[in-house]
């Protein structure tokens, strides 16, 4: 009889489905242990849902800020005096169940695939058991939702549990008007004035889109500006953007509490000051879910942070035992997690396998506009770990962005000196997370700016500008920035 490898998979999120996927395709038993529909976070209550509600915003932001330029009349019934007011408006309860039924559309999907491929999905919470068994097998203890238990053997685990959203002792979330970022979907109502509690991804990407659907927001930033981990270039776009469209933001402000004071939520800073809102969304990091799993027991190294340490393909330091994903903390990205679980399984099935890679990673933040980046960075260039040219062009030069009405926004590449080869980008502008795949290829093939310069492009077209930063990194001997 055949033998045939056992796979227990603990975490549904991209890092455990993607994992699912490849490890049933190479010809492994798999079992899939998740407590809260496959997709995890990432569908059900961070990525999907988000981008979703920030479709709707973006629709929004484009017509509120392009409208009369681009020459479009609206007809309404607004009285003459009241004619500076919004002409668009939003239900967010209708927001918000469209968010629900998608994300739940997307988690039965996945679940259809997964199970379709010949994974065995089982309803519960995973945990280790123990050190590993003579015969290099190891325990997984499933509790089911009534408390039943069943235990499964693996001849490898993959931990893939992700993470949640991190709270302040004195700032706790009641779900009704402090809120972290999974219970914002279950209002009916768009918060008059909504506090947003850090200036990382998350609150940028609410921030934003809050203030287009019509909240007036207060982001409140413990940093010199928001987004302190991105392009400090596309940072300053995106702060005059949200100043420019009325929000307020308070840098260098730390949030010390957040306390519900009747239908009213007083945020109190580090320096004392008060300030109020309908309406207070925390937006302050994440904390890794690996507590209460046997982890430690059973040899897998954590972090200070809690999270999980892994090598390149995706190993902790328990034979037999992988990790993706989130609980990682190597990039909170779905991407990353999916190609961390993809390499877990190719490494322990055997199959060939290229050590994960971050410097070709891509990622996007969901502002408008938005800021999508690639490979080295400039913080990279300015610290001196790279040596590497760079130009900038403001897309107000792009012949498509006047016709659009874009206003904000650049791209930017980054070039080794001698040879030319591409190593990172940023690119600034809506729909900025389409535009970014040519650096990417560029990054990921070592491509040179004078291949991209002499690549065709549409004109006109935003794309054009990628090309036009080329050829100006391709032309120029000295570096500095256009």
């Amino acid at each position: 009889m055949e033998y045939v490898t056992r796979i227990v998979i603990i975490g549904g999120g991209p890092g455990g489905y993607e994992a699912a996927l490849v490890a049933a395709q190479l010809g492994a038993e798999v079992t899939v242990v998740d407590c809260d529909g496959l997709g995890g976070a990432s569908v059900l209550t961070d990525c999907v849902p988000s981008k979703t509600l920030i479709a709707t915003a973006e629709v929004m932001t484009t017509f509120d800020s392009s409208y009369e330029e681009l020459g479009i009349i609206v007809a309404d019934d607004t009285p003459h005096v009241e004619q500076a007011a919004r002409v668009v408006g939003v239900d967010l309860g209708k927001v918000n169940r469209r968010v629900k039924r998608l994300a739940l559309a997307q988690s039965h999907d996945i679940t259809a695939s997964v199970t379709r491929a010949g994974a065995r999905v089982l309803r519960g919470r995973g945990r280790l058991e123990g050190m590993q068994a003579l015969d290099g097998s190891r325990k997984v203890v499933v509790q089911a939702a009534d408390g039943t238990e069943e235990t499964l053997t693996a001849d490898a685990v993959l931990i893939a549990t992700g993470g949640h959203p991190r709270e302040l002792a004195d700032a706790r979330p009641d779900g009704e008007r402090i809120l972290n970022w999974t219970q914002v979907y279950d209002l009916d109502e768009l918060p008059e004035e909504l506090i947003v509690v850090g200036s990382g991804v998350t609150g940028a990407e609410f921030a934003g889109a809050y203030q287009a659907l019509g909240s007036k927001v207060t982001l409140v930033s413990s940093r010199d500006r928001v987004l302190p981990g991105e392009d400090p270039d596309a940072a300053v776009v995106l702060e005059d953007v949200f100043r420019r469209r009325g929000m307020n933001v308070m840098a260098r402000s730390r949030a010390q509490s957040a306390k519900r004071v009747g239908d009213r939520v007083e945020v109190t800073l580090a320096d004392g000051r008060v300030i109020t809102g309908s309406h207070c969304l925390m937006a302050v990091g994440a904390v890794p879910n690996s507590a209460g799993m046997g982890l430690e027991e059973a040899g897998v190294r954590l972090r200070e942070s809690g999270h999980i340490w892994t090598d390149r393909v995706s190993r902790t330091s328990a034979p037999g035992v992988y990790a993706a994903g989130d609980v990682t903390g190597v990039f909170a990205l779905a991407s990353v997690a999916a190609m961390q679980g993809r390499i877990a399984m190719y490494h322990f099935l055997g199959d060939a396998v290229a050590p994960l890679n971050l410097k070709t990673v891509s990622s996007n933040v969901f502002t408008d506009p938005e800021i999508a980046t690639v490979g080295y960075t400039q913080a990279d260039v300015d610290a001196g770990k790279i040596d590497a040219r760079v130009v900038k062009l403001p897309l107000l030069r792009n012949p498509r962005a006047k016709m659009q009405g874009i206003r904000d926004g650049f791209v930017k590449i980054f070039c080794r000196p001698g040879t030319e080869i591409v190593v990172g980008g940023v690119v600034v502008a809506p729909r900025a997370s389409e535009l970014i795949h040519p650096i990417s290829l560029a990054v990921d093939n070592n491509l040179t700016v004078e291949q991209i310069a002499n690549a065709f492009t549409v004109y006109p077209s935003l794309s054009g500008s990628i090309a036009e930063v080329a050829r100006q990194l391709h032309t120029r001997k000295m570096g500095g920035e256009a």
